[in-house]
């Protein structure tokens, strides 16, 4: 009698209805985001009883953000008078997405970026898409770890600065494995 192989209904069942899966590997930092987006498709699969209509009604509610515009801009000195003229509502993914195809969110953990303004648990829009010129500030991986910083690139050479004078700046060694996955582009933070 032969043993192994693949029996049919066996194994764990998909939580995606039925649909075939595939293993993916993601950045850590992007796990729950992930893993919120996943949970409302099911809800919406189930819900709509179609998976198109699910996905369609999720790129429908992840694209449109919408917050009021007030005409009034705030005075950072001295108080003046509020008027209650509401310009418009604003998309936040118009504000601050140029390209949404290659444009992702990832949350920042540490205080290496502190000096550029980028804090601890902020959260970083990032296009793949731009140019990962000198100056800039970047999302990298280099041998495995994520790592948010400011790249620098003179006479062959790449390093990743930090923006805090109690980190030292990363070398980027020739043979090391290192991906740039992006631009910064904006930083929201809330103000405590």
């Amino acid at each position: 009698m032969a043993q192994g192989g693949k029996r049919e209904g066996a194994g764990r069942k998909s939580a995606f209805g039925g649909d075939k899966t595939v293993p993916m590997r993601v950045p850590e930092p992007l796990k729950p985001v992930l893993d919120s987006w996943l949970a409302e498709y099911r809800q919406l699969r189930t819900v709509h009883g179609s998976e198109a209509e699910a996905i369609h009604t999720l790129a429908e509610r992840l694209s449109q953000l919408s917050l009021p515009l007030f005409a009034s801009r705030v005075p950072a000195g001295a108080p003046a008078p509020a008027d209650d003229l509401r310009e418009a509502d604003i998309d936040l993914n118009t504000h601050l997405v140029n390209r949404p195809a290659t444009t992702f969110l990832v949350k920042v953990k540490g205080d290496s970026m502190i000096d550029a303004g980028i804090h601890d648990g902020d959260m970083l829009v990032v296009d793949r898409s731009l140019e990962a010129r000198a100056g800039k500030v970047v999302v990298a991986v280099l041998d495995g770890e994520l790592t948010v910083k400011r790249l620098e690139r003179e006479n062959g050479r790449v390093r990743l600065l930090p923006e805090n004078p109690a980190y030292a700046p990363i070398e980027v060694p020739e043979t090391a494995n290192f991906l740039i996955w992006g631009v910064v582009t904006s930083v929201i933070h809330k103000v405590e």
